[in-house]
């Protein structure tokens, strides 16, 4: 039996020629704000897999990153990195499966066309099961000591046919907890927790919390103004405390952020 082209690969001297050769490259992502390019490969017999390669060291360093997270946290949401090779000149590719969808963040959020205007008009129930999903995913991510990082709604994939949420490009979850040494954290800042800007604050499962917090807030709005909140008072009033400026003051873990959530119907 033929080795498998991109799971059994060891090193290669250029990816996008290597994977023009082992089967059709029919989507490209490139200039990436990571210093990513992604590549989405299908092979003869079908398969369908992304791969996606550093550019900068910056980039590289979130990819390895990511290979000890991937090792470390599995869920059914949580796109995984499967294997990874090795570029001639020093850089790796990582091999994910591929899952259909699209991300809800694609350099904009509003207009009739775009992704998280058309999630936002899907019936309430239908949102509550992918913010459940998402919060399922974030105790297997506490469960293994893993924070999250840089995470927004451009790391959501959702399937508007197969109704399936995704995560993915997880590339900044690290083990916490931990003292941030620089001026700020990598993301969106409409997701961000104030101690993601702030050098010497301490990153931990209340940060988590937060950026959780944000991400319900947004997908259950029925706009980016968030005055049109959808879901419930009490569940709004859940989302406030896990988003309270001060840590402290917020859940204590995702465990208990998401045992309030579930409480007042958040599923």
């Amino acid at each position: 039996m033929d080795s498998h082209p991109l799971l059994s690969a060891v090193e290669v001297p250029e990816v996008e020629p290597y994977l023009r050769k082992a089967g059709e490259v029919f989507r490209v992502f490139g200039d990436q704000d990571s210093g990513c390019v992604g590549y989405g490969v299908r092979l003869p017999d079908g398969e369908r897999w992304f791969v996606k390669v550093a550019l900068t060291a910056r980039a590289q360093n979130s990819l390895d990153r990511a290979w000890a997270f991937h090792r470390r946290v599995r869920h059914p949401v949580i796109v995984p990195q499967v294997h990874r090779f090795a570029v001639r000149d020093g850089r790796t590719a990582a091999v994910l499966p591929w899952r259909p969808g699209e991300v809800l963040y694609q350099g904009r959020r509003t207009g009739p066309d775009a992704p998280m205007t058309r999630f936002r008009a899907l019936p309430v129930p239908t949102v509550l099961r992918v913010v459940d999903r998402i919060l399922d995913a974030h105790l297997a991510v506490e469960a293994a000591g893993q924070v999250a990082v840089d995470l927004y709604d451009g790391a959501f994939l959702y399937d508007f046919e197969g109704d399936a949420v995704q995560l993915v490009d997880l590339d900044e979850y690290r083990p916490g907890p931990f003292v941030l040494q620089e001026d700020r954290l990598p993301g969106s800042t409409r997701f961000m927790a104030p101690e993601e800007r702030r050098r010497g604050a301490v990153i931990d499962v209340r940060t988590t919390v937060y950026v959780l917090g944000r991400a319900v807030r947004l997908l259950l709005d029925a706009g980016d103004g968030e005055r049109q909140w959808r879901g419930t008072a009490g569940q709004l009033a859940v989302v406030e405390r896990a988003t309270r400026q001060d840590p402290g003051e917020r859940f204590a873990g995702v465990g208990e952020f998401v045992g309030a959530w579930r409480a007042v119907g958040g599923v």
